[in-house]
């Protein structure tokens, strides 16, 4: 990876403050509590041991942003197709027409802002994957715009933790590369992440693997567990960008085998409390929950719960009650592991694999692709079984992420600022200080 000669040092020289200006881009506020808990670490350091720095955002959500965490923002697209197809061909029209000039729009807006930078963040998240439906003019045009202009106007860009998947879409793979090379520091959060940009042409050597900054999270206290109860963390899920052909069917069958397993649950005499970290999610949620609560109308209203989480924080304590975690969305699998809950990951990436692996627990992820409520049994029972052992295993696995966190935001530090954090390296809590985990 090429690193500019150019620096915040060099560059904010001459100001009175001498205040790195520091930007978070990326995918945030809008109701993905994955992204936000990857950003809110890396906000916490930069405020704990560079209070110095002055933040803002480029963002999805900037007004819920600002309101949350006190930074300015401004809005990262300027034009937002509507989720509800065309009802005509003006309506098409009118659709593309947006999207056309949203394009040019987006690349002066982006430019300007990453002007006014020493340095701006990409913060985690899983801003280089298609696993999820991903369209080229969305985040792979706007990761793009972003290392582009950073290397246009000697702004530095950094990639931080990020996820990554190799595509064959060859637009996208053409942005994507694209923005990587550009990019000022780059690690990623697992081996598949570099591994697909290897299998892509991009250069890794210099590139390091750091666990998700997420990890480094303090986790809430106070919650009264539920014997026996289980969290069950759903996702509307319909495959990825090569199975549109397909999708109405795994979104089905993935629905039923959620469903079925909800029900053994109950019937097995076990409190169910489904969750989700991404808003989007909230109809499934509430689909399955009616299914259960139908299933069993004889259960009282705290066998099956399914609350809306607004924050991460809301989140947290949802999962923290449970005793057993089942969880599709990779953030709904890194929070429960976080709490220490024994879980059983229901992947539709092979970064799910590679989180189960990392923490311990290999042999507990099913595909979503042919989930199967019998299987889903079978190998929850295993887990629940073993549960006592896994907890100890899962501990170890998170300290041992925390102290590579701190590592990596040192290093990001004296790659964007010049100088490491005070003693060279960051402060970030382990999972022993927090007593929490």
């Amino acid at each position: 990876m090429t690193v500019r000669s150019s620096s915040p040092a060099s560059r904010h020289a001459g100001r009175a403050d001498a205040a790195p200006r520091v930007g978070l881009f990326g995918l945030l506020g809008q109701g993905n509590l994955g992204n936000d808990g990857s950003m809110e670490a890396v906000l916490r350091y930069l405020r704990t041991e560079h209070p110095n720095v002055t933040l803002d955002s480029l963002c999805t959500e900037p007004e819920l942003l600002t309101a949350r965490y006190g930074i300015p923002a401004a809005q990262l697209r300027w034009y937002d197709a509507p989720r509800q197809p065309p009802s005509g061909m003006t309506d098409v029209a009118r659709r593309y027409l947006g999207i056309v000039l949203g394009l040019g729009i987006d690349a002066i807006r982006t430019a300007a802002w990453v002007r006014r930078h020493d340095a701006v963040i990409v913060p985690g998240m899983g801003v280089l994957e298609t696993t999820v439906p991903m369209r080229p003019w969305k985040t792979p045009y706007w990761m793009f715009v972003l290392c582009a202009s950073g290397r246009l106007l000697g702004t530095q860009v950094a990639l931080v933790s990020v996820g990554a998947n190799a595509t064959q879409h060859r637009l996208t793979r053409s942005l994507v590369k694209s923005a990587v090379r550009l990019a000022h520091y780059r690690s990623y959060r697992d081996e598949v992440s570099k591994e697909a940009m290897q299998r892509m042409g991009i250069d890794t050597s210099k590139d390091i693997i750091y666990p998700d900054v997420a990890f480094a999270l303090p986790m809430p206290s106070g919650s009264v567990q539920v014997a026996g109860s289980v969290g069950i963390g759903v996702m509307d899920y319909s495959g990825d960008n090569d199975d549109i052909a397909q999708a109405s069917q795994l979104r089905a069958n993935y629905l039923e085998q959620i469903k079925h397993f909800g029900q053994w649950l109950l019937d097995d005499g076990r409190a169910v409390r489904l969750f989700t970290s991404d808003t989007a999610d909230e109809p499934v949620v509430q689909e399955i929950a009616a299914d259960l609560r139908a299933h069993r109308p004889d259960l009282g209203p705290s066998w099956v719960t399914a609350e809306p989480a607004q924050t991460l924080d809301e989140l947290l304590h949802q999962i923290a009650p449970v005793d057993t975690v089942v969880a599709t969305r990779y953030h709904n699998v890194l929070y429960a592991l976080l709490l220490l809950k024994p879980t059983l990951a229901l992947g539709y990436a092979a970064k799910h694999e590679a989180l189960m692996a990392n923490t311990g627990l290999p042999g507990f992820c099913l595909p979503c692709r042919s989930l199967d409520a019998g299987e889903m049994i079978d190998r929850f029972t295993d887990l629940e079984s073993r549960s006592a052992q896994l907890r100890p295993v899962i501990m170890a696995a998170n300290n041992a992420k925390v102290r590579l966190i701190d590592q990596q935001l040192a290093e990001m530090s004296a790659a964007l600022f010049l100088s490491a954090a005070p003693g060279g390296a960051a402060h970030t809590r382990s999972a022993a200080e927090t007593g929490a985990r």
